[in-house]
């Protein structure tokens, strides 16, 4: 007789603990990848941060060295205590998500400590019914009472399979034991990290209040200086002045040499025309002339006359049209208000929205586009055309996009100033201490047009314009983001 226990209920038990395993596994799977992606994106902000952070405080010791204190370092200050509360604030979220990771990683433990239980229950019944049936049945006997050869494969196959279950339950047993492990470590790291964490934001808390009391500082010694603040703006406002004016002369000087190619396509369009039609008309008389020389010479042989010498002439050597010569092209702008390179250069631009290199490897912006309070005058506003970036002393300016250098030129308050067409776009370069370019120079994007001066205060920074014709357009928005 066969043993009360069969291999198939232990099958069933199996195949619905397995089943049991595979549902819970993939929603904890799910919940795992998404928040390793958000880790991985919060990691990727962090650093960047950082290097941001790093950045600063280069640059931040240059202007401290100085005894005189200015509003560049104001204002690397107050972008020093944006990224140190930035800094701070993915600090508290990297805490939030070391939460979730810690909390995802019990729920997988317990649920791996319930499988492995369940998997040594049922490992136990198997023992306990093998055991059992050894006492009832011997193996062989059980093999050699066969009726047939077929029954006795058919035994055989149930003996072997019931073998490779109870090992392959063993082996899932220490599958879960070990991946049981793992967690309970990976729960351990991340509760370490999570003091880590901990102290990384502390310090930062304090370094925050530091670069505050600094910022502090500086207001109160700035304050102190309000008249000479006061002629710093106005020297700054006429330049800025100038700037302007420089640019739209340079743009209004474009559009007029538009306007003249347009004018000069248009008229050499109609005498070109002009032209054509004469040579037609001229053709349409001669080819007339010939068809009547050719009648007349029909009829004269027709009676047996001798045709005219003017008549044989015309059909003989007939006129060769006039071909009018192609005209030279000294330069293409000539022939279209736009010519193809500029059109090809403004759409190219405008599709390098929000993905242009920065004119300066290293920096951060330190005034933004367009109308805001003094940092330190009260009730007085100022007006950026561009934005302020402020770098290490002797950083290498960069053209942000192939184009031609249309203007070089120096302005009191801006130092050296460089002008680039874009096709339709101009980028304006202003605060340079040196410049490596000239007038109607062809220039590709990263290449080096100058290098960024340094005011009595310390401060390294340059003003970064970009236009569309006469309509002023915020960096901001054009630049890729750091």
């Amino acid at each position: 007789m066969y043993p009360k226990f069969s291999f198939s209920s232990f099958v069933y038990w199996f195949v619905v603990s397995l089943v049991w395993l595979a549902m819970i596994r993939p929603t904890q799977s799910a919940q795992a990848q998404v928040t390793q992606r958000n880790r991985q994106a919060l990691e990727v902000e962090k650093r960047r941060n950082l290097e941001k952070m790093s950045q600063i405080r280069t640059i931040l010791k240059q202007t401290a060295s100085e005894k005189q204190a200015g509003l560049g370092q104001l204002k690397a200050l107050d972008q020093q205590i944006q990224t140190q509360s930035k800094q701070i604030n993915l600090l508290n979220k990297d805490l939030q998500l070391t939460e979730t990771e810690i909390s995802e990683l019990k729920q997988t433990s317990t649920a791996l400590t319930r499988d492995l239980n369940k998997l040594r229950a049922e490992y136990g019944s198997m023992i306990y019914a093998a055991d059992k049936r050894r006492q009832q049945v011997n193996p062989l006997g059980f093999l050699f009472a066969a009726d047939n050869f077929n029954q006795l494969v058919a035994r055989y196959r149930y003996l072997r399979q019931y073998s490779d279950a109870r090992q392959s339950q063993v082996r899932q047993m220490n599958n879960v034991k070990t991946m049981l492990q793992d967690k309970q470590q990976a729960t351990q790291r991340k509760r370490q990290d999570q003091k880590s964490t901990i102290g990384a934001k502390i310090n930062e808390s304090k370094n925050l209040a530091t670069l505050k009391e600094e910022k502090n500082q500086v207001v109160r010694k700035l304050s102190q200086k309000e008249t000479e603040l006061a002629a710093e703006l106005a020297e700054s406002r006429r330049s800025i002045a100038q700037l302007e004016a420089m640019i739209t002369r340079i743009v209004a000087r474009e559009a007029k040499e538009r306007a003249e190619r347009a004018e000069r396509a248009e008229r050499e369009a109609r005498e070109r025309a002009e032209r054509e039609r004469v040579a037609r008309r001229e053709a349409e008389r001669k080819a007339a002339e010939r068809k009547r020389a050719e009648e007349a010479i029909a009829a004269a042989e027709k009676v047996g006359e001798k045709p005219a010498p003017a008549d044989i002439a015309k059909v003989e050597k007939p006129a060769e049209p006039e071909v009018e010569a192609a005209p030279k092209k000294l330069d293409e702008r000539r022939n279209n208000s736009i010519n193809d390179e500029e059109t090809a250069l403004a759409s190219s631009f405008t599709a390098a929205r929000a993905h242009l290199p920065w004119p300066v490897t290293k920096g951060f912006i330190s005034d933004h586009f367009g109308r805001r309070p003094h940092a330190v005058l009260r009730g007085i506003f100022v007006d950026n055309q561009g934005v302020d970036i402020q770098t290490n002393a002797g950083e290498s300016v960069r053209a942000v996009y192939d184009g031609i250098v249309q203007d070089v030129t120096n302005i009191p308050g801006m130092n050296n100033v460089v002008a680039i067409q874009h096709g339709t776009y101009f980028t304006v370069y202003a605060k340079l201490r040196t410049v490596a370019v000239r007038a109607g120079q062809r220039v590709k994007a990263r290449e080096a047009i100058g290098t960024v001066a340094t005011d009595k205060t310390g401060v390294s920074e340059m003003q970064f314009q970009i236009w569309k014709e006469f309509t002023k357009l915020n960096p901001e928005s054009w630049l890729a983001p750091r």
